[in-house]
C-alpha cells in the first residue's frame, strides 16, 4: 500500500477515535461507544461483531466504524474471508475510491479527498451527521505524522 494511503487510513482511524483505545489492535478491534477510559473491544476477526450499541442507535465496529449491514454488502462484493484488519483495509479503500477520493490521496490532495469522504465517516469535516467532527488542521498533522504527503497545492 502507498506511504499516502496508509496515511490517510491511519488519520481516519485517529479520526474515528479508534486507533487511541488502550489495548486495542490499532483500532482493528474496536466497537462502537469506545473510550480512552472505557473500551469496548471484541475478540474475533472471523466476522463483524454484530452488536448493537442500543445508546447509540448503531453497529459500528473495526477501525473504520464499519455498520454490520454495509459489512455484509462489502464482503460479498470484495470476496472478504473475514473482518481481519485487511479486510477492513480494503472495505476503507473501497468507499475511497467509491467517493472519487483515492486519486486525491494517491497524489496529496488531502484537503479534498476529506470532504469527498466526509459522507461515509461522521468524524471527518463536512459530515451531515451532526457528530464530533475533527477540524483539517488536527487531521493534516495526523496524515503528515504517518507519513504522508502533500501535493504543492494542498
Amino acid at each position: 500500500m502507498s506511504g499516502n494511503r496508509s496515511a490517510f487510513l491511519d488519520m481516519l482511524a485517529w479520526s474515528e477515535g479508534t486507533s487511541t483505545i488502550p489495548d486495542s489492535d490499532n483500532g482493528y478491534n474496536v466497537l462502537v461507544g469506545s473510550t480512552p477510559e472505557h473500551p469496548l473491544l471484541f475478540e474475533s476477526y472471523a466476522d463483524h461483531p454484530r452488536i448493537y450499541n442500543p445508546d447509540l442507535d448503531s453497529t459500528a465496529a473495526g477501525r473504520y466504524q464499519l455498520l454490520e449491514k454495509y459489512f455484509d454488502a462489502y464482503q460479498q462484493m470484495l470476496h472478504l474471508p473475514d473482518f481481519s484488519p485487511a479486510s477492513q483495509d480494503a472495505i476503507a479503500l473501497r468507499q475511497i475510491t467509491e467517493r472519487r477520493a483515492l486519486g486525491d490521496v494517491d497524489v496529496g490532495n488531502l484537503t479534498l479527498a476529506i470532504l469527498k469522504c466526509a459522507t461515509i465517516w461522521a468524524s471527518l469535516p463536512g459530515a451531515p451527521y451532526g457528530q464530533r467532527q475533527n477540524n483539517l488542521s488536527d487531521l493534516r498533522t495526523v496524515y503528515l505524522n504517518a507519513g504522508g504527503t502533500l501535493a504543492a497545492n494542498s
